[in-house]
Order: structure tokens, then sequence, then C-alpha cells
């Protein structure tokens, strides 16, 4: 695996977890404003959920980096 194809891996993880991560933790208001979305959440955390999806992917990133070095699966045919 190139450098380039390793970072679009990472890229693809990346936004897969945090899709994942962001309706952990959400609490709607009690009480809902003049203009406010009602699936708004209170605090959505964003820093906190970059942190773990960041965290998350590394761990992701890395198995799947052995297994394609590896050889477990080929990604490309053999020549």
């Amino acid at each position: 695996m190139n450098w380039f194809s390793a970072i679009l891996v990472y890229i693809v993880i990346w936004w897969l977890v945090l899709f994942m991560v962001l309706p952990f933790g959400v609490n709607r208001p009690a009480k809902i404003g003049h203009g406010h979305a009602s699936g708004a959440p209170e605090k959505p955390h964003m820093w906190k959920k970059i942190l773990a999806t960041s965290l998350i992917s590394v761990v992701l990133w890395g198995v799947a980096y052995a297994v394609i070095t590896s050889g477990i699966i080929e990604v490309r045919p053999p020549a």
C-alpha cells in the first residue's frame, strides 16, 4: 500500500466512524426555543467526538493496514 492509498483508507474509515460516533451522548433540550430544530442537541460535544473518532480510526486503520500488507486480502489481482 502506497502513502496515497493509506491516506485515502484512513479518510474513509474516519468518516464512517464519525457518523457512528455522532449519536452518542445526544440530549435534546427540554424547552425548544423559536427557530431551533427539535432534534438539535443541547451540547453536541463535537471536539470529544472528533477526538474519539480519530483514536478509533487510527486503531481500525492499523488493522486494515496489517491485513492489506500481510497479503490476507489482495487489493490487486496477481500479475
